[in-house]
């Protein structure tokens, strides 16, 4: 049983990466376009404003990126970051524990994104594709390297 679990652990950590990158990117869409419901109950966040319009800019771009798995340890690191500042500026102030604060999502969005700068993508991401191109490419490099060339 454990032999099947270990096996199947990259694509459970690569459909988690999926889903935590589609809700993180929502909120980075909701906040700029007033999708979903909008930002705070409705609306959009005004360009410019600090912190909130830059957070949903690293909401929507580092989602998507982490969505993708392309880039996923950067944009994931930025991303933690991001929800650990949200946290501690915006919501801790208001009360210690995130059930007081509201700050529950972005707990658990820190996690996990910091999660995804030890881990990586896991399976199914493009950081997986790209990374087997650049080494089949880099063998045949080695191998043209080493083979004579014939006049």
């Amino acid at each position: 049983m454990t032999g099947r679990l270990n096996n199947a652990q990259p694509y459970a950590l690569g459909l988690f990466r999926i889903v935590i990158g589609l809700l993180f990117a929502c909120h980075g869409a909701a906040s700029l376009f007033g999708v979903l419901g909008g930002a705070a109950g409705g609306g959009t966040i005004d360009v410019g404003t600090w912190p909130g319009w830059y957070a949903a800019v690293i909401q929507l771009v580092g989602g998507i990126l982490v969505l993708l798995g392309l880039g996923t340890r950067a944009a994931a690191f930025i991303s933690s970051g991001s929800m650990a500042y949200a946290y501690f500026k915006v919501h801790q102030p208001e009360a210690l524990w995130p059930m007081e604060n509201g700050g529950e999502s972005a707990a658990i969005f820190c996690w996990a994104m910091l999660l995804f700068v030890f881990t990586g993508s896991g399976a199914l991401g493009l950081d997986r594709l790209f990374a087997s191109r650049s080494e089949s490419g880099d063998k045949e490099d080695a191998d043209a390297k080493r083979t004579p060339v014939a006049a």
